[in-house]
């Protein structure tokens, strides 16, 4: 009866926390992949309110054969970023910079910590992410932390539902390098550029 109930409100409480799979085309996918020069690696991105020092959220981006960003349960969207499931695929130089203007603001700044890895993890955790499936709103840390546990280099990560300790955990492991973000931007950022003057998004034709 338990495993019952289970099957027939584990979807309904999903929803009500925020699980949207989104599933965008194979060819539009295609189109937007981006490979970075910069050498594998893995970034993870930590938002901290200004006032309370408190974590609000996780999210990772992944630099392999193509650069991704997994934004578990996140509310940044860019309208020539496809996505599938939190995975967004086409993580350009300018797209990175979007992502770190729409998170920085008066109320939230942002920690990125990075580590090198080698090709071979770097895509082992792009298959994790991919496979995980659309996170329920308050689980973008535990997710994180989930795709990240057990991987080759991240043994010390421990699944967590909190992004500071997250963050203190991947501070810790050999070779990181931090950079704080800050922007003086009002908690408002609907206004947020999705495309900078003259940038052409991937697949997109010049017009």
């Amino acid at each position: 009866m338990h495993r019952l109930l289970l099957a027939i409100f584990l979807p309904l409480l999903l929803a009500a926390c925020g699980a949207e799979p989104v599933w965008a085309p194979d060819d539009v996918v295609a189109r937007a992949g981006y490979s970075s020069e910069e050498p594998p690696s893995v970034t993870l991105f930590t938002v901290i309110s200004t006032s309370t020092g408190a974590g609000a959220h996780s999210a990772l981006m992944i630099n392999g054969v193509e650069r991704v960003m997994f934004d578990p349960a996140g509310t940044w969207y860019h309208p020539y970023v496809p996505e599938r499931n939190d995975v967004h695929y086409g993580i350009t130089d300018h797209i990175y910079t979007f992502y770190i203007d729409y998170h920085a603001r008066e109320t939230y700044w942002v920690l990125e910590q990075t580590v090198p890895v080698s090709l071979e993890v770097a895509e082992l955790l792009r298959s994790r992410v991919e496979a995980y499936g659309a996170v329920p709103k308050a689980f973008c840390s535990n997710s994180v932390s989930s795709v990240l546990s057990g991987l080759p280099g991240f043994e010390a990560i421990g699944t967590t539902m909190f992004p500071k300790p997250l963050a203190r955990a991947f501070g810790e492991l050999p070779g990181v390098v931090e950079k704080d973000h800050y922007d003086g931007d009002p908690d408002d950022n609907s206004g947020v550029l999705m495309v900078k003057p003259g940038e052409i998004a991937p697949g997109v034709p010049a017009v």
